[in-house]
């Protein structure tokens, strides 16, 4: 467009003009013919993603003697066709993240209203002096509510403790930390596993003990979210609660 446009007036013949035109569009058509269609591509990709073997999932779910994957399907795509086994132990990991935190969350919610706080607990009146909040005021009120009402300092504190186990999740493998790598091992395709490799106790870490420690997360995911709900929203948990 620029050239017609600039050339337009230019004491050139016509027969100039349609060849340059000619020339520029066969141009376009030439490097065309070595780009594969679109169709082509996709089928190519696709056969080529879905050659791939079946990736097993670790965690299907004990039913009668038996076991249930729920999910199977996407969990094949994910793995196969829209990514690889890397993928698949992502996503492994993120489930036992989510559900390592939500089973901390369920037993600070069930303490709070079983009346295990630290106004009972801690020599301490003040949680903050300065702001004036008192444990037995936080103690008063549902989980959420206390704490919409935590200053920005607690806030603060609950954000650098878990800033610092993402921290040490990225950059150690195998409880080391691994030094001299262009690329921290937590962003390695395959690296993040959810195993922080810190087991004090020397524990044995059978396929049974994972197992229980994915089925007891995804249980408290269900209850906090159902908790907090029937504490924010009345009515909407139908389901007697041991403390109501």
């Amino acid at each position: 467009f620029f050239f017609f446009k600039h050339y337009s007036n230019t004491p050139y013949p016509k027969t100039m003009k349609i060849a340059s035109a000619l020339a520029f569009i066969s141009g376009i058509a030439g490097s065309s013919a070595f780009a594969p269609t679109p169709n082509a591509a996709a089928s190519r990709s696709t056969s080529l993603n879905m050659a791939g073997e079946k990736v097993p999932c670790f965690g299907a779910t004990p039913l009668l003697g038996g076991s249930v994957f729920v999910g199977e399907t996407e969990w094949d795509l994910l793995t196969t066709k829209w990514g690889t086994a890397e993928t698949g132990t992502f996503l492994r990991a993120a489930e036992l993240k989510h559900g390592r935190s939500a089973m901390l969350a369920t037993v600070g919610f069930a303490f709070h209203k079983l009346g295990i706080t630290l106004n009972n607990i801690s020599p301490h009146e003040y949680l903050s002096v300065t702001q004036n909040i008192k444990f037995a005021d936080l103690a008063a009120m549902t989980p959420p509510e206390a704490m919409k009402s935590l200053p920005v300092e607690s806030m603060a504190q609950m954000f650098c403790a878990i800033a610092a186990v993402e921290i040490y999740e990225l950059t150690h493998r195998d409880g080391e930390l691994k030094r001299g790598e262009r690329v921290a091992p937590g962003l390695q395709a395959g690296g993040l596993t959810g195993d922080l490799g810190w087991n004090p106790l020397n524990i044995e870490i059978t396929d049974r003990r994972r197992l229980v420690e994915l089925q007891n997360g995804r249980a408290a995911m269900f209850a906090i979210c159902a908790w907090v709900a029937h504490d924010t929203i009345p009515g909407s948990v139908p389901l007697p609660l041991p403390w109501n």
